[in-house]
């Protein structure tokens, strides 16, 4: 699929990081929405909810910016390796 000669440009890792930050982003909101008393207009009802709703605000966005690049490095090289598939 790849030519393994195309040095490590660092796509493998943009994608693992960057699911594993949403993952945690994620499951942040879950365990604020099920376990920690969810959130209401004013906030969340504890301490550690409202941690878990600063880690959710953090991680989500960043990890969604990491994902954005990766797979837009992983279509970059797709391309790139289909275009020399054709020569």
């Amino acid at each position: 699929m790849y030519d393994v000669n195309l040095p490590d440009d660092g796509t493998r890792q943009l994608l693992r990081w960057g699911g594993l930050i949403v993952g945690a982003g994620v499951l942040a909101a879950v365990v604020l929405e099920m376990w920690l008393g969810g959130i209401s207009p004013t906030g969340a009802s504890t301490n550690t909810g409202w941690f878990a709703f600063i880690v959710a605000l953090g991680c989500i966005p960043f990890g969604l910016m990491l994902l954005t690049l990766g797979v837009a490095k992983w279509l970059r090289n797709w391309c790139i390796a289909r275009r020399a598939g054709q020569r």
